[in-house]
């Protein structure tokens, strides 16, 4: 067996070593297997043509590139001269992104069993700073607007083991759909029997993490994967092709997932060559870390259609139809004439409008004679406002849903209903990513699960709003011996957890509802102390932002209220010991009236 140097760069061999650390393999995977591998990508990427022209042409859509699009279809802009590009898919994909966004997505882990209770309820509030960790609106964010424009959003969730210093952590990022490759035919990815990933990496940086590529590195551009038209030249000639496969195996009657990446013919690293995964695997769930969220599924694929491919045709539509006007005002606007070849009108001075005076040689009107210009008629007019009203329709971009009132309609609260029920498309929209978000937060279980075998420190918001930092591993996800019982084993139980995904609301229409609803809840007596029992027992069953720090303070107040409660009976209980009366002042006990200032002060401003 040899010694390989298997350096694992952050990003580059998840979930496997430290940086720089050798490793004893038994080089299962060879350059025989790296051929077999090729010829699967190859078919693969083959299969995958349809739908890498379609995912560019909608990117050239939203960059109002449409022009060489429209050409290909031979329907605008074959006879030169100007065309309209217009933007109106471009704010549909734009309006469809803010609504993503203002329904961020926030995970509330459920336990499966009672004793797991405390183990979600942690889980619950770390996740949330795993995520944060990883800028993971930034992610979302992207991934939102890779789905509104090519129909799919996919992101990729690994363990990087030279994060943090050496000590590992989770990684979720979003990914070009153009370097992936799957199994033709197959909707669901854990069903391919491989799964691809390629990328071009520097190659000088590639010789500096892998030194034993500079002498045997051949090639490495055997597959190339296809690019979106970048606005910036992008110099590819010293870039190689780095590969990653994912595939699963059985071992020990328990199918296991098994990882390599090479370029050229040259493994860089190898799960079956390590010793210790090649029974285990690289992930203990056994599943391709990539999660696809279609917008508009379609059957025998994993990736769904986007707003360009549904509207593209109103779009180009309206693009004919504008062309033609501003076409046809140009020809109104700037008059053209008929002139006779032989006849005598001067034409320089004609054309030159500064000049009063054009000679002539003769005067006859056939010399000269004005083209006539019939102007557009209204109903073309009303054709392109039903276009454009074609277009909001189909991609749910309705005048209510951006907050366009109908006429008539003046009352906040109408406005608000009617939008409500316009956003249908969009909340459905939201179901899927938020189902897409389930399968994410799920893989970040299992890998916390996996490798979270060091204590690590979190800052997390507690039952009552307030900040606190706790210490967490992966000790109560591990398998836990459910004891003896009637003189028999057991055995060992999993935790398992449900996952269930809500929005976090953040605009402007959700403020001035909660601000309303803090007025509401003030008329009804909520804050009063001596109701703070029933306060919490309400709050419980309502939902928004903040429940958590009112709450405390609710609690608070209501606490202080019988500890002076307490106070007042003691007081008077040892005034009634002693046989005398209670120190009045203004008709109150002083003590008591102190603490009741007190309390009334903490309800109110705390």
């Amino acid at each position: 067996m040899d010694l390989m140097d298997t350096t694992a760069q952050a990003g580059s061999a998840p979930g496997i070593i430290g940086q720089g650390t050798p490793v004893l393999t038994r080089q299962t995977i060879g350059p025989d297997r790296i051929r077999e591998w090729m010829t699967v990508l190859r078919r693969y990427k083959a299969g995958k043509a349809a739908t890498e022209g379609r995912i560019i042409a909608s990117e050239n859509w939203w960059k109002l590139r449409n022009t060489a699009e429209e050409q290909k279809e031979g329907r605008i802009g074959m006879d030169g001269g100007m065309v309209s590009r217009s933007a109106w898919l471009h704010n549909v994909i734009v309006s469809k992104h803010a609504d993503a966004m203002e329904s961020f997505p926030e995970p509330v882990i459920l336990p499966r069993e009672e004793m797991d209770q405390d183990e979600a309820r942690t889980l619950s509030s770390i996740i949330p700073c795993i995520l944060e960790r990883n800028h993971f609106e930034e992610v979302y964010s992207d991934a939102a607007w890779q789905k509104g424009k090519t129909g799919t959003g996919v992101y990729k969730v690994v363990w990087d083991s030279a994060a943090l210093n050496g000590l590992g952590d989770i990684v979720v990022s979003q990914v070009n759909l153009l370097n992936l490759y799957w199994e033709p035919g197959k909707t669901n990815i854990q069903d391919s029997r491989y799964f691809f990933h390629a990328e071009l990496v520097d190659r000088d940086v590639l010789f500096e993490q892998y030194p034993q590529l500079e002498d045997t590195l051949r090639g490495g551009r055997e597959i190339e994967n296809r690019k979106f038209l970048y606005d910036d030249h992008v110099d590819t000639s010293n870039m190689v092709t780095v590969i990653e496969v994912y595939y699963h195996k059985y071992a020990g009657g328990k199918r296991v997932l098994h990882y390599c990446k090479f370029v050229g013919d040259q493994v860089l690293y190898a799960t079956e060559d390590q010793p210790d995964m090649a029974q285990r695997g690289l992930y203990d769930h056994g599943l391709f870390p990539y999660v696809f969220d279609p917008l508009y599924p379609i059957e025998g694929s994993p990736c769904g259609y986007g707003y360009v491919d549904v509207c593209r045709n109103p779009q180009t539509l309206i693009d004919t139809l504008k062309t033609a006007y501003v076409k046809n005002a140009m020809v109104g606007a700037i008059p053209r004439y008929f002139i006779r070849g032989d006849g005598g009108v001067n034409e320089d001075e004609f054309l030159d409008l500064a000049n009063p005076l054009v000679h002539v040689q003769t005067a006859s009107e056939d010399d000269l004679r004005r083209v006539e210009h019939t102007g557009l008629d209204g109903a073309y007019m009303n054709v392109l406002e039903a276009t454009i009203q074609e277009l909001r329709e189909t991609s749910g971009n309705t005048e209510t849903s951006t907050g366009t009132s109908q006429s008539g309609v003046t009352a906040a609260s109408a406005i608000a209903a009617l939008q409500e029920a316009s956003g249908k498309g969009i909340r459905d929209s939201n179901r899927g990513s938020y189902r897409a978000y389930g399968r994410i937060v799920e893989l970040v279980i299992e890998l916390i699960r996996q490798f979270y075998d060091l204590p690590r420190q979190f800052r997390i918001t507690g039952d009552l709003g307030q900040q606190q930092f706790v210490s967490y591993s992966n000790a109560g996800l591990q398998p836990q011996h459910q004891g003896v019982d009637f003189g028999v084993d057991m055995g060992l139980r999993l935790p398992v957890f449900d996952i269930q995904v809500k929005a976090q609301r953040r605009n402007a229409y959700s403020t001035v509802a909660q601000n309303e609803l803090a007025l509401q809840l003030y008329a009804q007596g909520i804050f009063n102390p001596q109701m703070y029992q029933q306060a919490i027992l309400c709050l419980d069953m309502m939902e928004f932002e903040g429940k958590e720090a009112v709450k405390r303070k609710v609690s608070e107040a209501g606490v202080q209220y019988q500890q002076l409660q307490l106070l007042q009976m003691q007081v008077m209980a040892s005034q009634a010991a002693q046989g005398g009366q209670p120190e009045l002042e203004g008709g109150e006990d002083s003590r008591a009236s102190d603490a009741r200032a007190r309390s009334a002060q903490a309800s109110a401003g705390r």
